[in-house]
C-alpha cells in the first residue's frame, strides 16, 4: 500500500496541468482527393458567377443586384435548414465575428464586382479575381501560424496567375490600364476575399458548421444590402429587368452563392484558407471551357499551355510536385 500516496501525487500533478490551448486549429496543407474534388466543384459553380454577373449588370444596378443575389441566397439556406430540421447554431456571441465576414466576404466584394463589371470586360475582372491567391498566401502568412509563405507557394501561385494570364491572353491584358477605377475595384475586391478567407477559420474553433457560417452570412449580407439598395439604387423607379436577368440573379444566388460558399466554408474547415482560394485560378479556365461547351466558343492553343500552367502551380501549393521530384531526381537512400 505504500505505492498510493506517490501514484496519488502523480495524479494530482497530471490533473493540475493546464490544458494545452489550442488557438489556432491546425489544418491539412496537403489536400486530399476528397478536397480537390470540392475544389473543383467549386470552381465549376463560381466560374460559371461572372457570366451569370454580366448578364445581371446590364438590367440590375449593382446595389440591387446584390441585395438580391444575398437575400435569395439567405432564404436558400433557411429553407435547406428547416427542411434538414436541423439547428442553425448561431448563438448571439458570434454574430459579430459572422457580420463582419458578410462584409468582406459578400457585400464589399460583390459591390466592387458588380460596378466593376459595369466598365470592364468579364475576363478582366476574373483574371484580377485570380490575384486571390496571391493576397491569400500574405494575409495569411501574417495572421496564421500554420499557413506560412514557403518558396513553393509562392512559385505555386506564380504559375497559376501566368497560366490565368495566358489564357485570358494579350487582347484583354491590353486592357489593363485602362477604366483604371474599376481595376482597383475588382482588385481590392480580391483582397477582401483573402482577409474573409483567412478570417473565416476562426468558426472551426468556435465550433460552427459550414452550413451555419454560410446561413449567418448570407442573412447578415441580406439585412445589410437592404438599406443601401432601396436608400441609393431605388428599385421601384426602374423597369422590371428580363427573364434572362431575372434567372441569371437566381442562379447567382441559389448555385453561385448557397451552394457555392457551403463547399467553400467546407474546403477551408479542412484545408485551410490558402488552398482554398486556389479557386479563384480554376474561374477562368472553368469559364473558357463553359463557353466552349455550351456557346460553341473555340478554344486556343494557349488555352491548352495555360491550364498546363495553372495544374502546375495548384502541384506546386499542394506540394505534391515537389515530392514527385524528390522522388524521380534525388537517388534512393541505400
Amino acid at each position: 500500500m505504500n505505492h498510493l500516496p506517490a501514484s496519488f501525487d502523480r495524479k494530482l500533478r497530471e490533473a493540475a496541468r493546464p490544458a494545452p490551448v489550442h488557438d489556432v486549429p491546425m489544418i491539412r496543407t496537403h489536400m486530399n482527393r476528397s478536397d480537390w474534388v470540392t475544389l473543383l466543384i467549386l470552381a465549376v459553380t463560381w466560374g460559371a458567377a461572372f457570366m451569370f454577373i454580366g448578364v445581371a449588370v446590364r438590367e440590375v444596378s449593382p446595389l440591387t443586384y446584390v441585395w438580391l443575389r444575398v437575400t435569395i441566397a439567405a432564404a436558400a439556406m433557411w429553407a435547406w435548414v428547416a427542411w434538414r430540421r436541423e439547428p442553425a447554431g448561431l448563438p448571439r456571441s458570434i454574430w459579430g465575428a459572422i457580420l463582419f465576414l458578410a462584409l468582406f466576404n459578400n457585400v464589399v466584394p460583390f459591390i466592387l464586382f458588380g460596378w466593376g463589371q459595369t466598365h470592364i470586360a468579364s475576363g478582366l475582372a476574373s483574371i484580377l479575381n485570380a490575384t486571390t491567391p496571391i493576397w491569400g498566401v500574405i494575409v495569411a502568412h501574417l495572421f496564421t501560424a500554420d499557413e506560412k509563405i514557403s518558396p513553393r507557394k509562392l512559385a505555386g501561385v506564380a504559375l497559376g496567375f501566368g497560366g490565368v494570364a495566358l489564357m485570358i491572353g494579350p487582347a484583354l491584358l491590353g486592357g489593363i490600364g485602362s477604366n483604371l477605377l474599376a481595376q482597383i475595384a475588382c482588385v481590392t475586391a480580391a483582397l477582401c476575399y483573402a482577409f474573409a478567407g483567412v478570417y473565416a477559420r476562426r468558426f472551426r474553433r468556435m465550433g460552427v458548421s459550414p452550413i451555419a457560417v454560410t446561413t449567418g452570412q448570407l442573412t447578415a449580407s441580406a439585412l445589410v444590402m437592404l438599406p443601401l439598395a432601396l436608400i441609393i439604387d431605388r428599385p421601384w423607379s426602374t423597369g422590371l429587368p428580363s427573364l434572362h436577368a431575372i434567372g441569371a440573379i437566381l442562379a447567382l444566388g441559389v448555385v453561385s452563392s448557397a451552394f457555392g460558399y457551403v463547399l467553400y466554408f467546407r474546403l477551408i474547415d479542412r484545408a485551410g484558407a490558402t488552398n482554398a482560394l486556389l479557386v479563384t485560378l480554376l474561374v477562368p479556365p472553368v469559364a473558357i471551357l463553359l463557353g466552349a461547351l455550351f456557346l460553341s466558343e473555340l478554344i486556343e492553343g494557349r488555352d491548352i499551355a495555360g491550364l498546363g500552367l495553372i495544374a502546375l502551380g495548384l502541384a506546386a501549393i499542394d506540394g505534391r510536385l515537389p515530392a514527385i521530384l524528390r522522388t524521380r531526381l534525388l537517388p534512393q537512400a541505400a
